[in-house]
């Protein structure tokens, strides 16, 4: 009995859910309990050359609220640093603090032994193989978390812990 595509939708989606909520515990039992995805591709646009919060707004795709929040909570947190511009003093550049590069570490690591969970279950060709056909329909990167317009508007979920 063949699957219908919403019923593909929902195992692509519980895939995702399962390897993300599998990274979010693991790093918080490595002490970054705080630390959410949202943050993570707030970040990558910060390494990418996003140096203010309208600039990460862009990257995202999200109002200048939402990523005004964002960052705040990334500074609060010590993952981002904010630094007055020295070219324009209405500005605040943004910058990864060594923290914030750790905790993106830390998450390459922990999604690099949940794929090794995956592949021990399925076996390594099995996994090899759901690879290569996800390539196929979605392309080697499928999403670039850099690029603008990869996610919907007022997509990044602020979270007040």
């Amino acid at each position: 009995m063949s699957r219908s595509g919403a019923d593909l939708a929902l195992l692509l989606l519980g895939g995702f859910r399962t390897l993300v909520d599998g990274a979010m515990a693991e790093l918080a039992a490595r002490g970054y309990d705080d630390f959410r995805p949202t943050h993570e591709f707030a970040m990558r646009a910060i390494i990418a050359g996003a140096d203010s919060a309208s600039d990460v707004a862009r990257r995202l795709s999200v109002s200048k609220q939402a990523a005004a929040k964002t960052v705040a909570v990334l500074v609060a947190r010590g993952y981002v640093s904010s630094e007055p511009d020295p070219s324009d003093a209405r500005r605040n550049r943004l910058q990864v603090t060594a923290r914030g590069l750790d905790v993106l570490r830390e998450g390459e690591a922990v999604f690099e032994d949940l794929r090794a969970r995956w592949e021990e279950k399925l076996g390594a060709a099995e996994l090899a193989r759901l690879e290569a056909s996800l390539a196929t329909l979605v392309g080697n990167s499928a999403v670039d978390p850099d690029a603008p317009g990869w996610v919907g508007q007022d997509a990044v979920a602020i979270e007040h812990e």
